[in-house]
């Protein structure tokens, strides 16, 4: 029975390290959106500073591992079996929930999971002990402590509104006392704001982490309390101060000053705040086998009443979980992922969205256009029209050109500021909250205010935040339901419940890293397809239009030839993979279409008539696209219904007209790379002979259904391919006359 337990306390330590590099790529995005959407330095020096924050917060969180021993449920109540059937249940349950998060981009709250996996995972051990005993005075509230869940819950929730409230306010003062030409005004009171700004986020440092912080002594957390407002006006004095001699020496960026010193301040107190979330309950579960080893009792009667005692974490084992956070953080490829859903909706400029519209959002936004369609009526026009000047982003540096920002660094401050305060705040006031929503609704308030969702975006950006809180309440039932099931099934299947799920957990991360490496290639077409659009150079765009060209043309000639060889072998599986690649194709030329107005718009004037050759190369690409598509498609359906397959006539006549049009292609993508547009000429020769082979074969069709040699279904499939190959054959020769025409209007 010891090595059982030995065993199990060996897989909540192995599951705390997982759980380090999962949370931490989730609550990436509290500390890193600010400094990465408004690129305030390399990303590399961004990390190394989050990463020396998350080093120095780790420190601090020896206070805070209360709440995995006894801050949900009563540790008195349950025997020392119970309880490491908890533990396991909540590690299991975290880790495969962040992971599931992280891979579809989806910031959610690592404290609202480890609080709902502990209550489910005590309610289901509750539920099995009073089944036990049904004629026991013991309730659920006996072994739960409901008290102090609600008032997390209820903090949560509060907190959300907040942060949107506080942050829309904020960011709109802010950005009518500074507008986007924010330089200019910083220059006569960038210091004062500057002080006030990290004086917020030393009070939110000494808030968040003298109380819990591992090495500070209790005089000295109770001196701080005492005296924090004078520590805040001499904060406030020498921050002033010393901001406005470095600007007279150095001319300081004070607003990037302000985005790293936030960025530090906000990593120190995830790890500070959220460490437990990760390795307090295997430290729990830690203590607990300690307390039972010395105590000689049988695991199913020893009444686990000290854990109600408070244990203070050697600050090694802290230090240690903060290394591996550091080091997660440098490698994990999906803390990016989940860092560019936030920045992606808090973006200024317009440009590809992440999530499409929603029925709610669009009916929000209406409401929205209407109130202010009515406060325009009330609003002078003058008094309009000056505060149009001060959100008049046009002005800004670099929010549209390629390689620029999503938003300024003045926005950046804001986030991390008020953030910080209201984090702050709550902490002193002793009120739980999750950083994750409070600096997630935070970004999205600013970003309101600072007419970031306008009527381009709006649905879409509202459509996303809609998703990510849809996640938050998605968090809490899955973490209850899960954590609930799973208690119960180790309770009764035991060592072998373990062994399974150790195996369910393992496959589940392989399937989720797959997944993300999918979605991760998908989302970096889209990026590659939205920079054609940002290109502001002659230079720059001819090479990388080009090689968009080349590249597509070549996708549809392959996906072409793999669709006739797959349906001339009736193969439904070649089929079924070539359609997936057949759409991801036609999304992202659909994507390289949409771009194109960003370029038109910072094309100059004596370039004008280059823009509309740009537009036609694109929507003939499009077109070409949409008639692979609409030939794929139906030919897997055909296949996939187990019509008939084609008959041998009809085979050789596909496999001869497929080399034919694979050679018209490869010499459209010829032309291309060389730039001789005399060569056209003899493109548009082949393709006539392509035109007329296609009719050729059309008409033999005709002929075989006429005499009634073919099937309706088949014959309906062989001259729809027929038909859609011809159109794509003629949209293909467009493209590259119009980028022919394109780069002559450009040069000349």
């Amino acid at each position: 029975m010891d090595r059982v337990y030995v065993i199990i306390v060996g897989i909540l330590f192995i599951l705390a390290i997982s759980d380090l590099i999962v949370g931490v790529t989730n609550d990436a995005v509290n500390f890193l959106n600010s400094a990465l959407g408004s690129k305030v330095a390399p990303v590399r020096v961004i990390l190394i500073i989050a990463a020396m924050g998350i080093l120095f917060g780790a420190t601090f969180s020896s206070g805070m591992m209360e709440v995995a021993r006894k801050g949900i449920f009563n540790p008195g109540e349950f025997y020392f079996s119970d309880l490491m059937i908890i533990f396991l249940a909540v590690m299991i349950t975290d880790i495969i929930l962040l992971d599931l998060f992280n891979t579809f981009g989806l910031p959610t709250s690592t404290t609202v999971s480890i609080v709902f996996e502990l209550l489910g995972s005590a309610v289901g051990m509750a539920t099995i002990k009073l089944a036990r005993n049904p004629e026991a005075v013991h309730t659920i509230g006996t072994y739960i402590n409901s008290g102090k869940a609600l008032a997390i819950i209820s903090g949560i929730l509060l907190s959300v509104a907040v942060a949107f409230t506080v942050g829309a306010l904020v960011m709109y003062l802010t950005r009518v006392l500074f507008s986007f030409n924010y330089k200019r005004n910083l220059k006569y009171y960038g210091s004062i704001w500057g002080g006030f700004a990290i004086s917020v986020i030393t009070y939110f440092i000494l808030i968040k982490g003298a109380k819990g912080a591992s090495f500070m002594s209790e005089e000295a957390v109770t001196w701080i309390a005492e005296h924090t407002g004078r520590l805040l006006l001499y904060s406030f004095m020498g921050w002033t101060v010393i901001l406005q001699v470095l600007t007279w020496l150095f001319n300081l960026n004070i607003p990037r000053t302000i985005v790293l010193v936030g960025t530090f301040a906000l990593a120190m107190a995830f790890a500070g705040n959220d460490l437990v979330n990760f390795i307090g309950v295997p430290l729990a579960g830690f203590e607990s086998y300690k307390t039972w080893a010395a105590s000689g009792v049988d695991p199913g009667a020893l009444e686990m009443t000290a854990l109600a005692a408070k244990v203070q974490t050697p600050t090694i084992l802290l230090l240690f979980a903060g290394i591996v956070m550091a080091i997660a953080l440098w490698l994990s490829k999906k803390a990016r992922t989940v860092s560019n859903t936030e920045i992606n909706l808090a973006k200024q400029n317009e440009g590809f969205e992440l999530f499409e519209s929603s029925q709610l959002a669009r009916a929000l936004v209406r409401i929205s256009v209407s109130l202010s369609n009515g406060a325009r009526k009330i609003i002078p026009s003058s008094v309009e029209g000056w505060m149009n000047k001060r959100f008049d982003a046009s002005v800004a540096e670099n929010l549209s050109a390629k390689g620029g920002v999503s938003f300024d660094l003045l926005r950046a401050s804001i986030n991390l500021v008020v953030a910080s305060a209201l984090i702050a705040y709550g902490t002193s006031q002793k009120l739980p909250l999750s950083t994750t929503y409070v600096t997630f609704m935070v970004a999205m308030g600013t970003s309101m205010a600072d007419r970031a969702w306008g009527r381009e975006t709006a649905v879409y950006r509202i459509t996303g935040v809609i998703v990510v809180i849809g996640g938050w309440f998605l968090t809490a039932f899955a973490a209850f339901s899960a954590s609930f099931l799973i208690a119960l099934f180790i309770n009764w299947a035991g060592i072998y419940a373990i062994a399974l799920l150790a195996i369910v957990v393992i496959l589940m991360l392989i399937r989720s890293y797959k997944i993300h490496l999918k979605r991760k290639s998908e989302y970096d077409d889209k990026e590659r397809a939205q920079s054609y659009g940002e290109l502001s150079s002659d230079e720059a765009i001819l090479p990388e239009c080009r090689d968009s060209l080349v590249s597509s043309i070549l996708k549809i000639s392959s996906l072409y030839d793999r669709v006739t060889i797959s349906l001339n072998k009736n193969s439904r599986k070649g089929l079924k993979d070539t359609h997936k690649d057949v759409k991801a194709l036609d999304k992202a030329v659909k994507l390289q279409k949409d771009s194109v107005f960003n370029f038109i718009r910072k094309l100059d004037d004596s370039k004008a008539d280059a823009g509309p050759f740009y537009v036609q190369i694109f929507d003939y690409l499009r077109e070409a696209a949409h008639s692979l598509y609409f030939i794929s498609e139906p030919v897997f359906l055909h296949v996939d219904n187990n019509h008939e397959p084609l008959n041998k006539v009809q085979q050789d006549e596909l496999k001869k007209f497929n080399l034919q049009l694979n050679e018209y292609l490869n010499y459209l993508v010829y032309i291309l790379k060389s730039g001789n547009f005399e060569n056209i000429k003899e493109a548009l020769v082949k393709q006539q002979d392509l035109l007329k082979k296609n009719e050729e074969i059309r008409k033999l069709q005709l002929k075989r259904i006429k005499k009634g040699v073919d099937g309706t279904r088949r014959s309906m499939l062989y001259l729809n391919l027929l038909n859609e190959s011809k159109n794509m054959i003629l949209q293909t020769g467009n493209v590259l006359k119009s980028y022919r025409d394109f780069t002559i209007a450009l040069t000349d």
